[in-house]
């Protein structure tokens, strides 16, 4: 499937901001589904500085500054790409949960190797016994550990109550697990602290989602959203991306803009600015637009 996909950030401040600083994972990256063609970024006012790093785990960092004073910051970034169908996977097929363990630590692959990072706890994502507990019925030994992440995702889409106004990136999990409400983001943490809490490596996923309108309706511009799920590591078998957040398995309408431990590792924008008055208003419009071949 190919797309196009626009993503527009607009802050407005209450006052004059002398210049700023920014950061941000807003560059879609190249993976072993997804295949980007081109991605142009347009800033307004225009940035003195910008340049694209490529960071620890291969995501595109995208730098910039502004030297102009402002009282509103306009960034927009357009980019095609292609999106491949992957092939049905039967989750009841592969390691089981005991021995995905063993391997975890036995194994010298070098892929193995640095999926253990990814067992470590990271600045968003503490684990606990209530964490473990909550995840436990799902991973029984003889499991494979893919039924047994798929079934974790979709208690967690049974469990939980999509919030918009429950929750902001500071909300602690242990918040989201005591009232049972998130969004996205919350969802996915929640799945890899359960996992990491168990001992298996698990990474979070930034990009967005394809939405279709009910039939017969035409989509609405802007419609689409920024998304987060995340992937599991499996020894020898690879890492496999899950979606509590509408109880699936990842496919070809979920479209990558980075992966990371968090959150904190792959924001869409960040960064420091003079002045600007203590108030500023955000508002952020994502559109995923079908492509003909």
């Amino acid at each position: 499937m190919k797309y196009q996909v626009r993503h527009t950030t607009r802050y407005k401040y209450q006052e004059s901001v002398s210049h700023c600083y920014n950061m941000g994972y807003i560059l879609p990256r190249n993976t072993a589904r997804q295949t980007v063609y081109d991605s142009k970024v347009n800033i307004s006012p225009t940035a003195v500085q910008a340049q694209i790093q490529e960071d620890l785990y291969g995501n595109h960092a995208y730098h910039f500054s502004i030297e102009t004073a402002h009282d509103e910051l306009d960034v927009t970034v357009v980019s095609q790409l292609e999106v491949q169908e992957t092939e049905a996977i039967n989750l009841q097929i592969g390691n089981s949960c005991e021995y995905s363990k063993t391997l975890l630590f036995k194994s010298d692959h070098a892929e193995t190797l640095a999926a253990r990072e990814f067992m470590l706890e990271s600045p968003k994502i503490k684990t606990s016994q209530e964490l473990m507990d909550y995840a436990a019925p799902s991973f029984t030994d003889d499991r494979t550990l893919l039924a047994a992440v798929m079934d974790l995702t979709q208690r967690i889409f049974n469990d939980f109550t999509y919030d918009p106004e429950f929750s902001n990136i500071s909300t602690p999990l242990s918040e989201v697990l005591k009232h049972r409400r998130g969004v996205c983001q919350d969802f996915a943490h929640l799945g890899i602290a359960c996992l990491r809490a168990l001992g298996y490596p698990a990474r979070y996923i930034s990009g967005y989602l394809e939405t279709l309108p009910p039939p017969g309706q035409k989509k609405l511009v802007g419609a689409d959203a920024s998304h987060a799920w995340f992937a599991v590591y499996s020894p020898g078998e690879g890492w496999f991306e899950f979606d509590p957040t509408n109880n699936q398995m990842a496919g070809v309408q979920h479209i990558t803009t980075a992966w990371g431990r968090d959150y904190a590792d792959v924001p869409p924008l960040k960064g420091v600015v003079f002045g600007g008055g203590e108030s500023s208003t955000l508002h952020v419009a994502v559109d995923v637009m079908r492509m003909p071949d």
